[in-house]
């Protein structure tokens, strides 16, 4: 697989990434099976996709403790990304940024991933409570201290600026820039895909020019974009697109074009090439086409998936594709 680099510290990893959260968190509990989860951890690498992001909100825990087996027997062949400053309750998620918690959130990171230093940490969210230059400077000691090679930043959420008109990420950049006094942003992790391209107005230029890295969040639209999902068929009530604006039976029905408009490209390029081109892998290779520091982390927890997903690292589309994609009609959703 092609290799891309990430950040100023030069760190390579296979163009498209593993985002393994689906295994153990947020999407059907019913569907998620350990041994399965495993068996497509190891297909991602065998692949070349090398980036396996983690958090250690995801389960809670149990979603290191899954990658950290599969880290225990090939941890030359990965990279591993996790992350901190989240905490989950019963019914509740809160932030804590505070230095203390952070490192301690490391160490406990490592223990589970069953290694002795993790490639990206990035921190989830700020904590309001405390300001982010502490947190960020706790998160440097850990790369000082040898556990931490390189420090990432996730996006703040955008879907409230969506109501209001505002540049959706300008939040995310204030923050950036405040932390770049403190230590290098290496990375950003922020949604972007063919359904959801506000990263491209703003953010994903912001770290083009300064050599960041973009790991591309739900780059498949939670799945939607895969051409999979049967519009009114429903979701687990654990499920977060049970809740989502665009999940809804009429929004996913008035969204087919997006989906058609991919099939269309994927169908001229298998007929092209003979293969089998899938409009998940359309929709990923347009997600690489936004630029050589991208790299996307489609979630996944089945090995077909996986070895699909790492197969659009192949596709190259064209300049048509491009405009015809640009062409789609805008996404849908409830606050529209």
């Amino acid at each position: 697989m092609e290799r891309r680099t990430i950040g100023a510290a030069a760190l390579e990893v296979g163009a498209v990434g593993l985002g393994c959260m689906p295994m153990s968190w947020a999407y059907s509990a019913s569907r998620q099976r350990g041994d399965e989860s495993l068996r497509t951890l190891h297909t991602a690498l065998d692949q070349g996709s090398s980036l396996l992001d983690t958090a250690d909100m995801y389960g809670p825990f149990t979603n290191e403790l899954l990658v950290g087996r599969v880290l225990k027997e090939r941890r030359p062949e990965a990279f591993v990304s996790t992350k901190c400053g989240l905490l989950v309750g019963e019914q509740h998620i809160v932030a804590n940024g505070r230095p203390g918690y952070v490192k301690r959130a490391c160490d406990a990171s490592l223990r589970r991933l069953q290694t002795d230093v993790i490639d990206l940490y990035q921190l989830h969210r700020a904590d309001p409570e405390v300001p982010v230059e502490e947190t960020w400077g706790a998160m440097a000691e850990l790369v000082t201290a040898g556990k931490v090679r390189a420090l990432g930043l996730c996006a703040v959420s955008a879907r409230s600026g969506r109501r209001s008109g505002a540049h959706l990420h300008d939040g995310t950049i204030r923050q950036l820039e405040r932390v770049q006094q403190v230590f290098p942003v290496s990375a950003v992790e922020a949604e972007l895909s063919v359904w959801s391209p506000e990263a491209l107005d703003g953010l994903l230029p912001w770290c083009e020019a300064r050599g960041i890295g973009f790991l591309a969040a739900m780059p498949l639209g939670n799945g939607f974009l895969t051409g999979t999902l049967t519009p009114g068929e429903g979701f687990e009530p654990d499920d977060v697109r049970a809740r989502h604006p665009r999940f809804t039976a009429e929004m996913m029905a008035a969204n087919q074009p997006v989906v058609a408009g991919l099939r269309r490209i994927a169908r001229r390029h298998g007929e092209e090439t003979g293969e089998e081109v899938t409009p998940a892998q359309v929709a990923l290779a347009w997600v690489l086409a936004q630029g050589r520091h991208v790299v996307p982390v489609p979630g996944a927890k089945r090995e077909r998936w996986a070895a699909e997903n790492a197969g659009a690292a192949g596709l190259r589309l064209s300049a048509r594709d491009l405009a015809e994609v640009a062409e789609l009609p805008a996404a849908q959703g409830s606050w529209d």
